[in-house]
């Protein structure tokens, strides 16, 4: 049986909040020269200005969450190879980061 509509409708707390914030902001800045990745661009611009407004709901249409939801993904992989490559100080600084980031990932966009 097919699933039916999906709710992206998401309540972030204000640590989770800054973290997309400054997911969004890496994202825009690393794509916005090239005009291949204009969706890209467009999603997460979409999604600072959502988040960025103040309301308690957020609402993410699906391409937004499907955009989100990979870039977290991405970044917890970079940050495992990084843990198991670096020293101590930098296995302490990314360790926090991943798991920030593994904790929005599960707690929301995880299907």
């Amino acid at each position: 049986m097919a699933k039916g509509f999906k709710n992206y409708n998401f309540e972030f707390d204000k640590n989770e909040t800054r973290m997309l914030t400054s997911l969004c902001k890496q994202v825009i800045k690393q794509v916005q020269s090239n005009r291949d990745y204009y969706r890209i661009e467009k999603a997460f611009t979409a999604v600072l200005e959502k988040l960025n407004s103040g309301e308690d709901i957020v609402k993410l249409t699906r391409d937004e969450y499907t955009q989100i939801a990979l870039h977290l993904k991405e970044n917890v992989k970079f940050f495992n190879d990084k843990i198991k490559k670096s020293w101590i100080f930098k296995k302490w600084m990314y360790k926090s980061l991943l798991l920030q980031y593994q904790t929005i990932l599960k707690t929301h966009f995880s299907d």
